[in-house]
């Protein structure tokens, strides 16, 4: 298999359609839902959630079967029924339309797949083993979040916050860059967690350190 290449994708107004919406088909809608896009499901039966999540406008809900048509004019798909006959033909419609498609747990119907992931706010960690070992995938996030706690939530806007006021100041860009790299720190951190200016941190420890 050759090398996938990693990305953060925006969705936002980006058509999406999925195949199926029962016990496997939730979760990938749900994941969906807060990137923004336009998420139309196609399926024979729904969970109570997906119905949920249709009464309350997050998505499009049709309950029937798939039609070829479904794929127009959207950026990607995402199928998750039981038959692997309705799989790879969606796949092989997909192809031909120049849609993105993920096949769920079928790698080999799969262009993207969906990564093992630990969010702490705007931060987000990506797993991914190609679709080899999603369980491995899932023991490695439960590591990363012990590792990552809540904390790196709050302290990621803060270095956002900071680092547009650096940006825009009349520091020199040799200045302005090792400052933002003092920022990415355990003791910033640490100053983030006792609720002290990440920027004030910083600037003592160089202070200290000249």
């Amino acid at each position: 298999m050759t090398s996938l290449f990693p990305m953060f994708m925006k969705l936002a107004g980006k058509q999406c359609l999925v195949v199926g919406a029962g016990k496997v088909g939730e979760p990938k809608i749900g994941g969906l839902i807060d990137t923004g896009a336009s998420i139309h499901v196609v399926a024979i039966e729904a969970s109570g959630q997906v119905r949920e999540w249709a009464h309350a406008g997050k998505i499009e809900l049709e309950l029937r079967a798939f039609s070829a048509g479904d794929l127009d004019g959207k950026f990607l798909a995402v199928v998750a029924t039981a038959s692997r006959s309705l799989n790879e033909l969606i796949y092989r419609e997909a192809q031909q339309c120049g849609v993105l498609c993920n096949v769920v747990d079928v790698p080999e119907y799969c262009d993207f797949f969906y990564p093992a992931v630990v969010r702490r706010g705007d931060l987000q960690i990506a797993i991914s083993t190609a679709g080899q070992s999603p369980s491995l995938a899932q023991k490695l996030r439960q590591q990363l979040e012990g590792q990552f706690g809540a904390g790196y939530a709050a302290w990621v806007e803060q270095l956002g916050e900071t680092r547009r006021l650096i940006l825009a100041s009349d520091l020199d860009q040799e200045r302005k860059w090792e400052l933002l790299h003092s920022l990415a720190s355990r003791e910033s951190f640490e100053a983030a967690l006792a609720k002290v200016p990440v920027l004030s941190t910083v600037l003592s420890a160089k202070r200290e350190g000249a």
